[in-house]
C-alpha cells in the first residue's frame, strides 16, 4: 500500500512538510502549541491521547473505548514507550494493536500504515471507539490516525491535518509528514491512474456503440 520511494524526488509533489506545518501551527499564530487535554476526539468514534489516558482502564470503561492501538509499544520509558499488551485490556474486553515505533524522523512509520489502518477501520466499522496513543499524542499517535484518514476516508494529507488539528494540537516530526506527503502522492498516482483506465473504458464503449 505504501511504498519507501522518496517523495522529494517527485517534481510536482501534491503537498509538503511546510505546507502541513502551516496547517498544523495557523491556529497559534505560526507556533507548535502541546494539547490542553489528554484525548479528544478527532474524528467520530477515533480518539487521540497520552500514554496516561490509555493505561487508565475505568476512564477507557467510560469513554466507551472498545481498541487500543498503542503506537509507542515498549518498554525502554527513555525512547517515550508505553509498555501495555492485550493482556493488559482482556479484563476490559478491549481490542488491542501495538506498534514499536520511535518518535525520530528517519523512523519507518510508514511500513505500519496498512495494519493500523485496518486496525482502526475495523473497529469504527464493528461499532466501536478507537483510541490511538503514544508517549505525548502529538506525533506517532497523530501520523498513524492521519494515515487512517488517508487511505480510508478519502482525505487528502492536507485536510486530514486540518481535521485533527481542529480537535487536537499535534506535531508530527519532520520525517512524519514526509512520509505522509509520499503517500499522498501514491494515492494521487493512483486515482489518476484509475480515473484514466476508467476513461480508455468509456471511449472504448462509445466507439463501439458509433
Amino acid at each position: 500500500m505504501y511504498s519507501s520511494s522518496s517523495w522529494w524526488r517527485n517534481p510536482s509533489p501534491s503537498c509538503t512538510p511546510n505546507e502541513l506545518i502551516d496547517i498544523i501551527t495557523k491556529p497559534n499564530g505560526g507556533y507548535y502549541f502541546v494539547p490542553t487535554e489528554p484525548y479528544n476526539e478527532v474524528y467520530p468514534r477515533l480518539y487521540i491521547s497520552d500514554g496516561t489516558t490509555a493505561i487508565c482502564l475505568s476512564l477507557l470503561r467510560r469513554l466507551g473505548i472498545t481498541h487500543v492501538l498503542n503506537a509507542s509499544c515498549g518498554k525502554d520509558k527513555s525512547f517515550c514507550l508505553v509498555n501495555t499488551s492485550a493482556e493488559f485490556y482482556r479484563s476490559s474486553e478491549i481490542e488491542f494493536m501495538g506498534v514499536e515505533a520511535l518518535d525520530i524522523s528517519i523512523f519507518p512509520l510508514y511500513k505500519h500504515f496498512g495494519r493500523a489502518t485496518d486496525f482502526i477501520h475495523d473497529g469504527i466499522q464493528c461499532g466501536g471507539k478507537v483510541l490511538v496513543h503514544c508517549g505525548e499524542g502529538i506525533s506517532r499517535s497523530a501520523t498513524l490516525v492521519l494515515a487512517y484518514l488517508m487511505i480510508r476516508c478519502g482525505y487528502t494529507a492536507q485536510e486530514a491535518v486540518a481535521q485533527v488539528r481542529k480537535h487536537r494540537s499535534i506535531f508530527p516530526n519532520i520525517g512524519f509528514l514526509r512520509q505522509l506527503c509520499e503517500l499522498n502522492d501514491q494515492i494521487n498516482h493512483r486515482k489518476t491512474r484509475t480515473s484514466r483506465a476508467v476513461s480508455s473504458v468509456l471511449s472504448h464503449k462509445d466507439l463501439m456503440v458509433t
